[in-house]
């Protein structure tokens, strides 16, 4: 039963929010180099987004990791669709994969 409340609150918290980025830290003091990578780059594209801050809640931390079968934090979700880790979205940085799939989603991307 309580992954089931955990699965409910993750869904919640991507159903309310375009871009939502479980992380460790803030967007405004990230905890580790990988979360810190990600609002980088989601900041310099002028992305509005949610951090969700795994480190203060552990069940959040676990579940979400078997909410998308992926091992490991950050984790960006844009329109309640799954993106990826730090290494996957730093690659559709560079190569303008993230713009797109950004804008192919409505969210605005202010630079």
């Amino acid at each position: 039963m309580e992954d089931e409340t955990v699965r409910n609150r993750i869904r919640a918290e991507i159903a309310r929010n375009d871009v939502v980025l479980f992380m460790k830290g803030t967007p405004q003091i990230p905890q580790c180099g990988f979360s810190a990578a990600v609002t980088e780059i989601l900041s310099h594209l002028g992305v509005s987004f949610t951090g969700v801050n795994v480190l203060e809640d552990d069940a959040i931390r676990q579940g979400v990791k078997k909410f998308s079968n992926w091992p490991t934090i950050p984790q960006l979700y844009v329109t309640r669709e799954f993106v990826g880790g730090c290494d996957i979205v730093r690659e559709m940085y560079q190569s303008g994969e993230l713009q797109k799939l950004l804008q192919d989603k409505g969210v605005t991307v202010g630079k």
